[in-house]
C-alpha cells in the first residue's frame, strides 16, 4: 500500500511540472494571446449577432472586455495609484465602458481590442530586446586558472584580485583583464575590437576578458577587478544605452495625463453644466456626455499608427529587413549620417589571398603547394586563406611533411623532404630580406592596408602573399546611394591606420576613424549624434552592441553575433546594405502617411465633439462617424503592404 501512495503521489508532481514549463513559455506572450483571443471573440459574437439570444451576446462581450482589457486595466490602475496621475489606459477603460452603458457593446470591445494588442506587442519586443545582456554574460568566463605558490587552482573569477597570475592555454578564453608575463600567443580579439585577424601577444603585452589566446599558453598578470574589465564596460554601456528614453516617449508620458484629464472634465461639465446653462434635460446631458466619451477615444489616432506601422515593416521584412519596432522604422527616414563597422559588414569578414609574388626561375605552383601544404596544419585565419587560395596547386602536388611546429604569434617552421620551411611575418622569416625582396613590395602592400605572409626556404624568401578582408560589392553601390542622398558616411574600425584608410578609400566613405575600441566606438557615436542629431550605427560584432545601442538607430548584419542582433533595431538578413536605402524611402513614405491619418482622426474628432456640441449628431452618428474614421486610416496604412 505504501509504493502504491507513493505512486499515486509522484503523478501530479509530475502533471504539475509539465503544466509548469508549459506556462513558462507562453508566459512571455500572455498578452498577446489574451489581446488575440478578445479579438476572436469579438469577431466570432458580431458574425453570430442574430444567432444569440441577448444574455449570451452580453455575456461574450463580457468576456472580450475582461479578456482583452485585463493586463492594460491592471497596468491603467497601478500607475495610477502609484504615479497619482491618470493616464491613456484609464481613458480607454471609461471610454470602453461608456460604450457599453449607452448600448454600444461592440464599439467598446473593439476599443479595449486594438489597445490590447498594441500593449502586447509593445511588451513582447521589449522582453526579445533584452535577452542580449544575457548573451553577453556567456561569454565571460566564470572560472580561471589560478597560479598560486606554484600550484594552479581553479577558482571563479570574482574571487581574482589585482596582481594575481592566471594560466590561459591554446584555445581558451582569457577570463579578466591583464598582462602577459610569461609566454606568447595569437588573440583572437574579435569580441573586443570586432576584427577577424588575430593579434600576436606576448611579454609585457595587454590582454583583454573575452578574447581568446588560439596558438599558446600564457600567464597573466591581472590588472583589474572582474567587475571593471572592458568586456564588463561592454555590458554596462549596452545596459545604460537601453534605459535612456527618447524625448518622444517623455513627450508622449507627460501628454497622457493632460489629455485624459481634459477629456473627463469635458465629460462630467456636459453632464451637468448645459442643463444649467442652456436647459437641456438631465437625460439629453447625460445622452451628450456619453457620446463625447465615445466620439473623444482615440481609436482612430491608435489605428493611425498601428496598421501602417505593422504594413511597413511586413513589406520590409519581405525584402529581408527586419525592425524591432515602429518607431525604429519611424526613426530611419530621419538618419542624416551612418556608421559603419569594417570586418562583417563593409567587409566580407574572412582574409582572401590578393596579391602573390615569387623568387624569379621559381616553380609558382610547387611553392603555393608547399606552403599551402604547410598552412593546412593551422587553424589560424590567414592560413586557412592561403590553404584555399592553394587548393588546386594542393591537388597536383602531393606535398609530404616531415614536421610541423607553430612559432605563437610569429608563423610556423616545417620541413618538407628535409628542408626547412619558415613561414609567416616579415621579422620571423627576415626583415632585412623582407625589405629588399622584389625592390621593398612589402612596404607597398602594407599601405594598402594588406597583410603580408612570407614564404622562406634555403635562406631566401621565395614568395610573398598579400592578404585582405575584401570589400563586399553591394557595399559600394549602398555607400554611393547614400551619399546620394545626403546622408554622411563614416566607418569605426578597431583596424590600424593604413588598412581603414585604404578600406574606407575604396568604398567610398566620407570619413574614417582607424583604432576604435568598444568604448571609443560609443564616443565617436555621441559625437556624431551632436552633430548630425540622428545617427545610425551598422555592425555585426559583440564590440559593436554598445555603439548599436547608443545609436538612435542600431543596424546588425542578418549573420552577425547573436549580441549584436538583439542589441540593434533593425537587422539586415541577407547582409545587403542596399537595402538600408530603400527601407529609408519606405519609413518616409509610412511617415507622410501616419501624418496624413493623424491629421484626418485628430479632424474628425474635433468635428464629432463640435457637432455634439451643436447637437447636430446623434448617438449612432457618433459612432459611424468614429469608426468610420478608424476603418479609413487603417485602409490608409494598409498600403504600405505594395
Amino acid at each position: 500500500m505504501n509504493t502504491e501512495a507513493l505512486a499515486k503521489q509522484k503523478v501530479p508532481d509530475s502533471k504539475e511540472k509539465s503544466v509548469a514549463s508549459i506556462f513558462e513559455k507562453i508566459k512571455p506572450h500572455i498578452e498577446l494571446i489574451a489581446a488575440l483571443s478578445s479579438g476572436v471573440i469579438i469577431l466570432i459574437t458580431w458574425l453570430l449577432t442574430d444567432q444569440l439570444s441577448h444574455s449570451v451576446w452580453v455575456t461574450l462581450h463580457l468576456m472580450a472586455f475582461a479578456i482583452g482589457g485585463f493586463a492594460k486595466a491592471k497596468e491603467g490602475i497601478t500607475e495610477t495609484i502609484a504615479n497619482k496621475e491618470l493616464n491613456v489606459e484609464m481613458l480607454m477603460i471609461f471610454a470602453a465602458i461608456g460604450s457599453a452603458i449607452i448600448g454600444y457593446w461592440t464599439e467598446g470591445a473593439i476599443l479595449i481590442f486594438i489597445f490590447a494588442l498594441s500593449g502586447a506587442l509593445e511588451t513582447y519586443t521589449m522582453n526579445k530586446s533584452n535577452k542580449e545582456i544575457s548573451a553577453l554574460m556567456n561569454l565571460q568566463p566564470e572560472e580561471a586558472m589560478l597560479i598560486r605558490n606554484g600550484k594552479e587552482q581553479l577558482v571563479s573569477v570574482s574571487e581574482l584580485v589585482v596582481g594575481d597570475k592566471i594560466l590561459v592555454r591554446a584555445g581558451e578564453r582569457i577570463p579578466a583583464d591583464g598582462v602577459i608575463v610569461k609566454g606568447a600567443t595569437s588573440i583572437d580579439e574579435s569580441a573586443i575590437t570586432g576584427e577577424s585577424i588575430p593579434v600576436s601577444k606576448a611579454n609585457t603585452q595587454d590582454v583583454y576578458a573575452g578574447t581568446v589566446a588560439l596558438d599558446g599558453t600564457i600567464t597573466i598578470e591581472i590588472s583589474k577587478p572582474a567587475s571593471e574589465t572592458l568586456f564588463q564596460k561592454i555590458i554596462q554601456m549596452v545596459q545604460s544605452a537601453q534605459e535612456e528614453k527618447p524625448p518622444s516617449q517623455l513627450f508622449i508620458e507627460k501628454f497622457e495625463g493632460v489629455y485624459v484629464k481634459a477629456v473627463l472634465v469635458v465629460v462630467v461639465v456636459m453632464m451637468f453644466i448645459p442643463t444649467i446653462a442652456f436647459g437641456w434635460t438631465v437625460e439629453e446631458s447625460i445622452y451628450r456626455a456619453m457620446i463625447l466619451l465615445v466620439v473623444a477615444s482615440p481609436c482612430a489616432l491608435v489605428a493611425s499608427i498601428m496598421p501602417a506601422t505593422l504594413s511597413a515593416i511586413s513589406n520590409s521584412a519581405k525584402n529581408g529587413v527586419l525592425f524591432k519596432g515602429g518607431v525604429h522604422l519611424e526613426n530611419l527616414s530621419h538618419v542624416k549620417a551612418i556608421a559603419f563597422d569594417k570586418t562583417g559588414t563593409l567587409t566580407n569578414g574572412t582574409p582572401i589571398v590578393t596579391d602573390t609574388f615569387f623568387k624569379e626561375g621559381i616553380d609558382q605552383e610547387e611553392v603555393i603547394a608547399a606552403v599551402a601544404a604547410i598552412e593546412k596544419e593551422s587553424t589560424h585565419p590567414l592560413a586557412q586563406a592561403i590553404t584555399s587560395f592553394g587548393k588546386a596547386q594542393l591537388e597536383r602536388y602531393p606535398i609530404i611533411i616531415d614536421t610541423m611546429k607553430t612559432v605563437s604569434g610569429n608563423g610556423v617552421v616545417a620541413t618538407i623532404n628535409e628542408q626547412k620551411w619558415e613561414i609567416g611575418k616579415a621579422d620571423f622569416v627576415g626583415a632585412d630580406l623582407a625589405e629588399k625582396f622584389q625592390d621593398g613590395i612589402i612596404q607597398r602592400l602594407a599601405q594598402e592596408g594588406k597583410t603580408i605572409v612570407c614564404a622562406k626556404t634555403n635562406e631566401e624568401i621565395v614568395a610573398v602573399f598579400a592578404l585582405k578582408d575584401t570589400i563586399r560589392e553591394v557595399a559600394k553601390k549602398a555607400i554611393k546611394a547614400l551619399k546620394q542622398q545626403g546622408v554622411h558616411t563614416i566607418m569605426l574600425t578597431g583596424d590600424n591606420e593604413l588598412t581603414a584608410k585604404a578600406i574606407a578609400e575604396e568604398a567610398g566613405l566620407d570619413d574614417y576613424i582607424a583604432n576604435c575600441l568598444p568604448e571609443e566606438k560609443v564616443n565617436h557615436v555621441k559625437q556624431l549624434k551632436n552633430t548630425f542629431k540622428n545617427v545610425a550605427m551598422v555592425g555585426d560584432g559583440i564590440n559593436d552592441a554598445p555603439a548599436l545601442a547608443t545609436a538612435n538607430l542600431g543596424i546588425a548584419m542578418g549573420e552577425g553575433t547573436d549580441v549584436a542582433l538583439e542589441t540593434a533595431d533593425v537587422v539586415l538578413m541577407k547582409n545587403d546594405l542596399s537595402r538600408i536605402t530603400n527601407t529609408m524611402k519606405l519609413s518616409s513614405r509610412m511617415n507622410r502617411i501616419i501624418k496624413q491619418n493623424i491629421f484626418f482622426s485628430l479632424a474628425v474628432i474635433a468635428f464629432l465633439i463640435t457637432s455634439n456640441f451643436f447637437q447636430i449628431i446623434d448617438l449612432p452618428g457618433g459612432v459611424i462617424g468614429h469608426e468610420g474614421s478608424t476603418i479609413l486610416v487603417i485602409l490608409n496604412g494598409l498600403r504600405l503592404l505594395k
